[in-house]
């Protein structure tokens, strides 16, 4: 029966390693397969449904993209997620494939099990949880924390928090997936690569999953999709931490995370605001920024992405006839990093940067 069901992919991964990427690569790859997206953005600024609209691709079609802008689906699964997949069952072209990318702060786990929903499980399948992972980032232990350092601080200080939400994000990213993607493998040296490849061995508890190389998220269609999982019948083996914790009696909330959009005129000079947006970066440690921005003098749409202090910035079409332009960019951050007065300043700071280079070549 399973493999007469509609099948879905679920994408998943952290914020920056290059789920959107892979996702735009897959539809201008499609080989005419049908693919509907769901896209569950963090933030009110539809920035990787904007992406994926306007890939240039016929699977890229504004009808075959669904935008869920709540910033975390597995809180609204029946809210959101299954009038959603209702809809798309029964639309009147069949559709080959469904594809979902959650928010970079999302559990898979309660998105997966969603699909044992009497109303989808007779007509649904997951194919596949594909979970991106950022080599480069992951080999620089960004999101792996190391057991003695932990120890360590623990017997320091009784009172600290031991909670790490960015680490055990991580690891309940790669106990959903069917596949790993190794992103950004281009970065990453051979050893360097063994050591990622151990450390999502680690984090899937010993359970064995495929790890693929990638670069750019370039990979065939056919690594991606096929994989035949059936992964809502195994997600109940694959618990994710939150779900561990509510046996424990703790309560699972999203406020580790916040976000808002931080809204400026056009920007003077490229070089001269990323220079700038990276030290704003450092200085007050924002995770993750993007969006999209009006360029002096250019005709074209400017895209913002950075993860830490890795930034690029791309033209990726022209401006549309009437369409509001301006710099708008979603910044995320930890919670007891992002508070208003953070949240104040970092947009006027962004503000500033945008005029950045200006100054300079009037002052000169």
């Amino acid at each position: 029966m399973a493999s007469k069901k509609l099948p879905a992919t679920v994408v998943t991964g952290f914020l920056g390693a290059g789920k959107t990427t892979l996702i735009r690569n897959l539809l201008q790859n499609a080989e005419g397969r049908r693919i509907a997206l769901i896209i569950n953005e963090f933030g009110d600024l539809g920035v990787d449904g904007d992406l994926l609209k306007g890939c240039g691709a016929e699977t890229c079609r504004e009808e075959d993209v669904v935008e869920l802008t709540n910033g975390c689906i597995c809180c609204t699964v029946a809210d959101d997620f299954i009038p959603t997949m209702e809809k798309l069952i029964e639309r009147a072209d069949r559709l080959d494939h469904i594809v979902i990318e959650t928010s970079g702060l999302a559990l898979p786990q309660p998105l997966v099990a969603a699909f044992n929903w009497p109303e989808v499980k007779a007509r649904v399948t997951v194919d596949g949880v594909v979970t991106v992972i950022d080599a480069h980032a992951v080999a620089a232990g960004r999101f792996a924390d190391e057991e003695e350092a932990i120890a360590a601080a623990r017997a320091a200080d009784a009172s600290l928090d031991h909670d790490n939400p960015l680490e055990e994000l991580f690891e309940d990213q790669i106990r959903a997936a069917d596949l790993v993607i190794l992103n950004k493998a281009d970065l990453v040296g051979t050893d360097e690569m063994q050591a990622v490849r151990d450390a999502v061995e680690a984090a899937a508890g010993g359970r064995a999953v495929k790890a693929v190389p990638a670069s750019g998220g370039r990979l065939p269609a056919e690594v991606l999709l096929g994989l035949g999982a059936a992964t809502e019948e195994l997600i109940a083996g694959r618990r994710s931490h939150h779900e561990i914790e509510h046996e424990n009696g703790r309560a699972h909330d999203h406020d580790d995370f916040e976000s808002f959009v931080a809204a400026a005129g056009p920007i003077a000079d490229v070089a001269a605001f990323t220079e700038g947006l990276k030290a704003l970066i450092r200085r007050e440690d924002i995770l993750r920024v993007k969006g999209f921005a009006e360029v002096a003098g250019k005709p074209m749409r400017l895209v913002v992405q950075a993860v830490g202090e890795r930034i690029e910035t791309y033209f990726d079409r022209r401006w549309d006839a009437g369409e509001t332009r301006g710099t708008r960019l979603v910044v995320i951050g930890l919670h007891e990093a992002l508070d208003e007065a953070a949240e104040a300043r970092i947009a006027a700071a962004i503000e500033d940067l945008t005029r950045a280079g200006a100054r300079a070549a009037t002052a000169a």
